[in-house]
């Protein structure tokens, strides 16, 4: 089954960087023992590794696991470890689209005059 809603799933990001050669078993364990919280709830968990270019997210769809990643070829990922493990789906958009939300972004200004 494709993951049709993905924003119907509750946001829980790892608190640490991982080692990203961890598959399956190696993030389940985390989620299971490093946060605490059972993988097979309706949730997206989301890893990242301490070079920030590559995110793995892993859930289950009812049937089995299902892992989705993301590799950046410049530039890094503004995973913020210390964060709250839960975020919300407009924070994972901003996550996965490269935008910090730690910095400070300079505001657009649109005039209407011509």
């Amino acid at each position: 089954m494709i993951l049709t809603n993905p924003f119907q799933f509750k946001i829980c990001l790892y608190p640490q960087y991982i080692d990203m050669r961890k598959s399956w078993n190696g993030l389940i364990g985390l989620v299971q023992n490093g946060m605490n919280l059972d993988p097979f709830e309706k949730n997206l968990f989301v890893f990242c590794g301490r070079s920030q270019r590559l995110i793995k997210i892993i859930y289950w769809d009812g049937n089995g696991f299902c892992m989705w990643m993301k590799r950046l070829e410049k530039g890094n990922f503004p995973f913020n470890p210390n964060k709250n493990i839960n975020i919300t789906k407009k924070e994972l958009i901003w996550l996965l689209s490269g935008i910090d939300t730690r910095k400070k972004h300079k505001a657009i200004i649109f005039s209407n005059s011509k």
